[in-house]
Formats: C-alpha cells, sequence, structure tokens
C-alpha cells in the first residue's frame, strides 16, 4: 500500500504555468508546496486535487476525468474535483483539494482548501437503521448514511468476532506479511453502534425486529440485509483438520498466517481468484503449492485465454497444478486426491466457492431466487427491507437480466446506494460491475458482465502482460478485461456507463 505519488514530478504548480499549456480535461501532474498534485482544467476552470488516492496510497495520475470527477486509474475510486470527496467507493475519505489563481494568463496553486463540511444532520429518513452484515456494504451503508447526514440511530449486527476489515486484502497483502494487521479494520463513523458476534437468528417482519441468536432483538425502522455469502465447506474425511482452512475472515486470515510460518508445503484446493491470489501470496513467503482443482483455472470466468496465461504466470512461479482432480481425503502430513497421488502439506487452504446467504430472507418471506430480489432501489418485496452486497439479486438496466455479482468494490457501491434509497433519495443502482485480482506482478482488471460469450477479442500480448481482451455475445461487448492497461479500464467503465456502443466496439481491436 505505499504510495507510488511520494516523489514530486511534474511542473511546480506554486510558481504558475501558462494557462495554454494545460490540455482540456486532461489531468496534468504536478506538486506545489512539497505536495503532489493533479491539476485539471475543465473549459474556463481550473481544479487542483491531491495526488494521491485515499483508497490504497496510489498514484490518480493516469486517471481520467469525467462528470466532474477524477478518477483512480487502479481501484476505479472516483473524487469531486471541486472539493476532493470521495464520490464513488472503494475510496470513502476525501482527497486534498487546493485553492487555483488564475492572472495573467498563468495558473497558479495555492494553499489547501478547508476539509469538507460534514453535512448537517438531518431529521430525513427514517428514526432507526439496522444493518445486518459486517461486509463491504454493510460498512459502505453505515458510512454513506452518516456521510449524508443522517442522524437517526444505525446499528450494524456482525455474526463474526471483528467489525468491518478490508476483505480483498486476506489473500494479498495480508497473507504475506505486507500489510499488517492495524491496516486492516475499516475505520467506522462516529455514532455508529457496530456489535460483533451477534449472529441475527431471525427477522420479524411484522414487529420490525432483528432477533439475535442469544435471544435479544434490536428494534428497526429501516432494515439492511447485508449478510453476504456463506463458504462452501469441503466434505472429505480429515477435512476439519485444524491445519485445513478457507479464507473469508479476518480470523481466517489470521489462522493461515500462523501456519504458513511453519509450512512447508501447502495444497490449495479450488483454482478460482481467492486460491490463485493464496496461492501466489504462499509462493511469496517461500511455501510449495501445489493446486487441485477439476478444471483450469478461472477459465469458466475468464475464458481459455486468460486462464492458460495466469496458469503459466502461477507455474512460472513454481506453483504445480493437478487439474482433473478433487479431494478424496486428508492426513496431518498429506492430501490424497482421487486420482490416487498423494501430496505432502502441512497446510491446506480451500476456495471451491460460495453461495449467497438467503436463509434469514426465506424465513423470513422476503422474495429469493439464488439471491435476494431488490428493486432497481436495492428494496426487496418487503417495504422498509433492503439488501445489497453479494446477497442481492437486482434487475440490471446495462446488461439485461437480473445479476448477483460477488465482488468488493460492486457490494460498496450498493451498499452506498442502499443508504441513499433508505433516506428517500431519488436514482437507480446502475453501477457497472468492476473487479481486480493480483497475481505476483499481474494487476488484472475486469469490467461489465459476461456470464457467457460467442468469442473473445484480443488485443495486445497477454504473454508481455500487456492486453486488452473484450467479451462479445453476437453485436453486444459484455466485458472488457485488461493486463497493464489501467487506463482502458477506465475508459471501458466510462462506456459500459453511457451506453457508448462504438467505444465498447474498439475495446479488444484498437485498443
Amino acid at each position: 500500500m505505499a504510495s507510488d505519488a511520494d516523489e514530486l514530478q511534474g511542473p511546480d504548480f506554486g510558481e504558475g504555468l501558462p494557462s495554454e499549456e494545460i490540455a482540456e480535461g486532461v489531468p496534468l501532474l504536478g506538486h506545489a508546496g512539497g505536495e503532489a498534485i493533479i491539476l485539471v482544467r475543465s473549459g474556463a476552470d481550473f481544479f487542483a486535487v491531491g495526488a494521491t488516492c485515499t483508497h490504497y496510497s496510489t498514484s490518480l495520475a493516469g486517471g481520467i476525468v469525467s462528470d466532474a470527477m477524477l478518477r483512480c486509474p487502479l481501484h476505479h475510486a472516483c473524487f469531486d474535483l471541486s472539493t476532493g470527496e470521495a464520490r464513488r467507493a472503494p475510496a470513502f475519505a476525501p482527497i486534498a483539494s487546493y485553492l487555483v489563481e488564475v492572472r495573467d494568463g498563468r495558473v497558479r496553486v495555492g494553499a489547501r482548501k478547508p476539509e469538507p463540511a460534514v453535512r448537517a444532520r438531518t431529521a430525513e429518513g427514517p428514526a432507526s437503521v439496522v444493518i445486518v452484515g459486517a461486509g463491504a456494504a454493510a460498512y459502505a451503508a453505515a458510512d454513506t448514511l452518516r456521510r449524508e447526514g443522517f442522524s437517526g440511530i444505525v446499528t450494524l449486527l456482525g455474526a463474526e468476532e471483528t467489525g468491518p476489515v478490508d476483505r480483498p486484502n486476506l489473500s494479498k497483502e495480508y497473507l504475506t506479511g505486507e500489510a499488517p494487521e492495524e491496516w486492516m479494520p475499516l475505520a467506522i463513523p462516529a455514532g455508529v453502534e457496530v456489535r460483533t458476534g451477534a449472529r441475527v437468528a431471525e427477522i420479524d417482519v411484522a414487529g420490525r425486529r432483528a432477533v439475535l441468536a442469544d435471544g435479544s432483538a434490536v428494534s428497526w425502522d429501516a432494515l439492511l440485509l447485508a449478510t453476504g455469502v456463506e463458504v462452501v465447506k469441503l466434505d472429505v474425511p480429515g477435512s476439519d483438520l485444524p491445519h485445513v482452512h478457507t479464507l473469508r475472515t479476518l480470523a481466517d486470515g489470521k489462522a493461515i498466517v500462523a501456519n504458513a510460518r511453519n509450512a512447508k508445503r501447502a495444497v490449495v484446493v479450488g483454482a478460482g481468484f481467492i486460491g490463485l491470489e493464496a496461492a501466489a501470496s504462499l509462493r511469496k513467503l517461500g511455501v510449495s503449492v501445489d493446486v487441485v482443482a477439476p478444471a483450469p483455472p478461472l477459465e469458466k470466468v475468464l475464458g481459455p485465454e486468460v486462464g492458460a496465461f495466469l496458469k503459466r504466470v502461477h507455474e512460472d512461479h513454481g506453483v504445480v497444478f493437478h487439474l482433473g482432480e478433487s479431494v478424496a481425503s486428508i492426513s496431518p502430513t498429506a492430501v490424497r486426491l482421487k486420482g490416487g497421488a498423494e501430496l505432502p502439506a502441512d497446510l491446506v487452504v480451500v476456495g471451491i466457492g460460495v453461495r449467497p446467504a438467503t436463509g434469514l430472507a426465506e424465513a423470513a418471506g422476503l422474495r429469493t431466487d439464488r439471491g435476494i430480489l431488490v428493486d432497481e432501489r436495492l428494496e426487496t418485496s418487503t417495504k422498509g427491507i433492503f439488501a445489497a452486497g453479494d446477497v442481492a439479486r437486482w434487475r440490471d438496466p446495462i446488461f439485461g437480466g437480473t445479476l448477483r455479482v460477488e465482488h468488493w468494490v460492486v457490494a460498496e457501491r450498493m451498499g452506498a446506494a442502499a443508504a441513499r434509497a433508505i433516506l428517500g433519495r431519488p436514482g437507480a443502482f446502475r453501477d457497472v460491475p468492476f473487479f481486480w485480482s493480483a497475481h505476483y506482478d499481474v494487476f488484472l482488471a475486469y469490467v461489465g458482465h459476461a456470464e457467457r460469450w460467442d468469442r473473445i477479442d484480443v488485443h495486445g500480448s497477454l504473454a508481455a502482460k500487456d492486453a486488452t481482451l473484450a467479451y462479445r455475445e453476437g453485436d453486444r461487448t459484455l466485458a472488457v478485461v485488461t493486463i497493464g492497461r489501467d487506463r482502458i479500464g477506465l475508459l471501458a467503465e466510462l462506456a459500459f456507463e453511457r451506453g457508448d456502443r462504438s467505444a465498447l466496439d474498439s475495446f479488444g481491436r484498437s485498443s
């Protein structure tokens, strides 16, 4: 998470530069007063904001400007050019904003502006909001309620023993030790009550209460179900041994880290994103890794080209794949495969999938279909009850049909949208799905949603780790994947948002 913007580069904006040297709508990296700054021209107006994203402290240089926002090229956070406020997840904290003076044809950046004022508390909305869950959607909803000025009671009920944490890091920097544990908790807004170890056993719709497993209850005027997903467990002899782990919670991550300190050989069961990222992290720690999976890595999600590419990347780092295989049993020292092979292992990480946690919703009589069904405002079939994140299935106007997406940024954006809906703010949830995945020095970004496709158009070179892939069905572009081309991923997101079919048609061909 080290900043890419620490070293000052570009012109000194404090000294000023001719206005004609500043291109329209193109972020210009420079500095003033010892701080890295992005300067943007919009017609006759000029804006200056901090050059470091508040999400993972990466550089905003290379981002794009649209709709009066600066978009981060890495994880697609959006910041208001006028105020520096974070407008879209995964960032929540603002970046700095600076005064700009134009005199005698020269543009100079001055002092920092005060941080955006917290919105005045308002009685708008329900008296109390209860959020069930402690993941990305739950956190974003709580944060947005407070940032939007909601003055009512906000209670977050999480079954885990910790509050919301930065879950994407569990399989990446946290596992390798690059992200210490103190970086993992997400900052809870003032006035939000977080109850950990609080498992909700029942939603009492008529009484408007969330009944906990210990028999206590919390009343609500509006309820947000952000229950996420449940990990699919491996059901074979030995799968309950202490060195066998799944990876979903901070407790899971801590257990794997502790086990990895003394491990020499690990078996990862499953070749999805969690399994492969965990494999990469374990290899960085010097642990030998075997991956067992019934099919080639990520072929169903990303297609054979990217799947084969990622397999080669992992093999180049020493990972051994056992494909077309499954686990028969686990002993304290080995994993036996159904094909008869035995793999030495003193650490086993299982990543074979998840399922939406719809049990509470189903018992409460809410409509479900492979997730909790919600309308465009993320309200369920019962008025006053909303759902967001991995558990929610919504009708999407961009990609058609209903979608349920298990990705961190989508969940955060849904949580924020649900909070605004709870407050009665207008607007439908229309955010384009986006996720990222990291494997050693390979950073993959995915924009859109393609459950099936007719063809994949590739521009560039996967072998060179510099490529754009477009997933198409008929004449429609459904998703764009970029490797080593962060800015193109942003442009694809913008094209999906605007319904710009001409731009979407260009991806994978002339990108």
